[in-house]
């Protein structure tokens, strides 16, 4: 028989056991929480250890001494790794190369030189000069077709024998037994579609096409410019096939003097440097030679001669057809009233260029902005052309032009 004291004795170790299992639960929670936070903090640990380590390796190439840049200028023996390499200093060593890089050497690379042995520890990527690289346009090939040149269909065609064909067809060439042309030169007046020319020619043959401005190569420095022209053809060559233009080719053409200043020598080293190149003493592959100047009659006697310039394109002032079909090119997306007569616009334009015609085209539309109007009107057109052409048109067109 379960006595009263029994009974609470049972209870007790009901309890106590109750509170032991409690008790055990939770040092079994505990230890699983110390467990997830040595796990923390051991990721922690390796964290910061492979930090200390990228700040050690940091600091380590950081208290490497210099390497100082120079080009290689010949591979004299390969076997025994031996190469003439130019510093950026200036004088000239023969050195070795390390066995690393030693099948990969090839005169005119720019590599990293040792400042103690001047021993090539490493190649380096060609690199051109900032300006020489802005010139560039490859990847936003020119939007401008033959469409959209008005009024020049002779100097078209001439561009399409000279630039064009080589590029899509050179094989004619083989067959016929000649070489491809190598230069050609735009010649006449501001605004006539020298430049526009040479970017649809761009446009229609899909090729790499770099534009220079001729005054950008004018430098104060000596040696500068000519190392301006060397980088822009060895970019030309790189991106072949490829079309060059040299807008404003007057800047570094002119005529040499025999009393020129320091200032003149220096652009004549630029003009003999494109010379050099324009005389193909190294190949120039698929590359176009376009020059376009306003002043011919400044340019060198050298610069003009067959090899140079195989053929010259003058560009004049457009007459009264090309000036119709300049205007149609510039008003074809114009929303036009019905009023609007190109052909008195025509005819009162008579001394405006290619350029002129398509401000008049954009000012006529500012005009009916100004009024608020989305059409434009005859009168925007009278307005713009004595805002461009700096005149008032006060005559009358004679009768015919209006049929």
């Amino acid at each position: 028989m379960e006595t009263p004291l029994n009974k609470d004795k049972d209870n007790q170790d009901e309890k106590d056991n109750l509170y032991l299992l409690n008790y055990v639960k939770h040092l079994e929670k505990r230890i699983r929480n110390l467990e997830s936070e040595r796990q923390l903090l051991e990721s922690e640990r390796l964290r910061l250890e492979q930090e200390i380590h990228g700040i050690r390796n940091e600091i380590d190439h950081l208290r490497e001494p210099p390497l100082i840049t120079g080009s290689v200028i010949d591979v004299v023996d390969p076997n025994k790794n031996r190469v003439i390499i130019r510093c950026s200093s200036g004088p000239s060593f023969v050195v070795t190369t390390s066995k690393k890089i030693k099948d990969s050497i090839q005169a005119g690379m720019e590599v990293a030189l040792n400042q103690h042995t001047y021993s090539i520890m490493e190649i380096l990527p060609m690199n051109y000069d900032p300006l020489v690289r802005g010139m560039e346009v490859i990847d936003n090939v020119p939007d401008v077709t033959y469409a959209d040149v008005g009024g020049l269909e002779e100097q078209i065609q001439e561009v399409k024998e000279m630039v064009e064909l080589p590029l899509k067809k050179p094989e004619l060439f083989l067959k016929v037994g000649i070489e491809p042309p190598k230069g050609i030169l735009f010649h006449g007046p501001p605004g006539t579609g020298k430049t526009l020319l040479a970017k649809a020619v761009a446009h229609e043959t899909e090729v790499a096409f770099i534009r220079v401005i001729g005054s950008e190569l004018v430098q104060k420095y000596i040696g500068e410019g000519a190392r301006f022209v060397r980088e822009i053809f060895n970019l030309a060559r790189e991106k072949a096939p490829a079309i060059l233009l040299i807008d404003e080719l007057d800047a570094i053409g002119a005529m040499r003097l025999t009393d020129a200043t320091s200032g003149d020598r220096e652009v004549q080293r630029t003009l003999m440097q494109l010379l050099s190149e324009l005389d193909g003493f190294s190949t120039r592959g698929d590359i176009k030679f376009i020059g376009a100047t306003n002043r011919i009659d400044t340019l060198d006697l050298a610069l003009l001669r067959s090899g140079r310039f195989d053929r010259i394109i003058e560009f004049p002032m457009p007459n009264e057809v090309a000036r119709e079909q300049i205007f149609k090119i510039h008003t074809k997306l114009l929303n036009l009233d019905k009023s609007v007569n190109l052909k008195y616009i025509v005819h009162i334009t008579k001394d405006a260029s290619g350029a002129d015609i398509k401000a008049i085209c954009t000012e006529a539309g500012m005009y009916a902005i100004r009024r608020d109007s989305e059409i434009i009107t005859q009168s925007d057109f009278l307005n713009s052309v004595e805002k461009v052409m700096k005149r008032v048109q006060t005559t009358q067109a004679p009768s015919n032009i209006f049929v």
